[in-house]
């Protein structure tokens, strides 16, 4: 026994059936392509950029992820509309949807904000990874920089972790911005009664030999024979004569360690060459003892 069908192709191809099965095919292809076409040309910007700012790349996988989700999402889209059956439903879910979308949207505000700021941060460049850096009352070296947060390990090996946001609203002091090159002030106050160009030479001496330190002046002063070191009296103190000297070190950690040498070096050579350094003297009177005095001296 042969059991004969017959298909009837041309009444399959006609169908709605094969004409939505196309488009969601036709869909999902171009959206594959274009998805791949532009996450190749995100990565190499993206790649470019992260060399400049010495950031991994990989902190910065979720965008070519959100172009990937941006494009899908908008070939659902497509499929819904363009297929009657599910316009509908599609509508009734979008208007769900958009009630749920926007108290989302309300509560990752912040977020968003500090993901629009990191992306400032990348391609403005106020700072990298590896500089000094100081905001407010935090200061330290730029240890990661992600699109939601900026990471400080502080000088006590500690992290701060402070939001894009504001890193992009408060003042940043970068040390390493142009050149890492710094200039420290060794301020130290001595007697009126010390010899004030003896302390100003101990002071360039002491500097001058420390390992640390760098010849910052220009080819003019050097032709002119300027000293290395200015030391300037800049203030005269209840009791002390104020002295300030400019050293330049090759960064600010070095030159962080030459100011504690040099004021560990200094002290000692005033003391073996007699530079006093003053400290203020304080005379206490007790009310008591002014009593006694004004019984005993009435006419006063």
């Amino acid at each position: 026994m042969i059991l004969k069908i017959n298909f009837d192709y041309s009444e399959i191809i006609s169908s709605n059936y094969f004409k939505y099965t196309l488009v969601v095919i036709i869909t999902i292809v171009v959206a594959l392509v274009l998805s791949k076409i532009l996450r190749g040309i995100l990565n190499g910007f993206i790649n470019k950029s992260t060399e400049t700012m010495k950031v991994d790349a990989t902190r910065f996988k979720f965008l070519k992820n959100a172009v990937s989700f941006i494009i899908f999402l908008g070939a659902v889209m497509t499929i819904f509309y363009a297929i009657p059956e599910l316009r509908a439903l599609g509508l009734t879910l979008f208007a769900g949807a958009g009630i749920f979308a926007a108290i989302i949207g309300f509560a990752s505000q912040q977020t968003f904000s500090n993901i629009v700021s990191g992306i400032f941060i990348v391609f403005s460049k106020p700072f990298s990874v590896g500089d000094m850096v100081t905001i407010g009352t935090h200061n330290g070296i730029v240890e990661d920089i992600t699109l939601r947060h900026t990471v400080i390990r502080n000088f006590e090996n500690r992290r701060v972790v402070i939001p894009n946001a504001v890193m992009s609203t408060e003042t940043i002091l970068n040390s390493n911005l142009t050149e890492a090159k710094v200039r420290n002030f060794i301020e130290i106050g001595i007697s009126y009664d010390s010899d004030i160009d003896l302390a100003m030479k101990i002071m360039q001496d002491e500097a001058i030999k420390h390992p640390e330190f760098i010849d910052n002046r220009t080819k003019e002063e050097i032709s002119k024979n300027v000293s290395p070191v200015a030391v300037r009296v800049i203030d005269f103190g209840d009791s002390s004569v104020n002295l300030r000297a400019y050293v330049w070190a090759k960064d600010p950690v070095a030159g962080f360690y030459m100011k504690c040498d040099l004021n560990k070096a200094i002290k000692q050579q005033f003391d073996k060459q007699g530079v006093e350094i003053p400290f203020p003297y304080r005379t206490i009177v007790y009310k008591k003892d002014l009593d006694e005095n004004a019984k005993l001296n009435p006419d006063d």
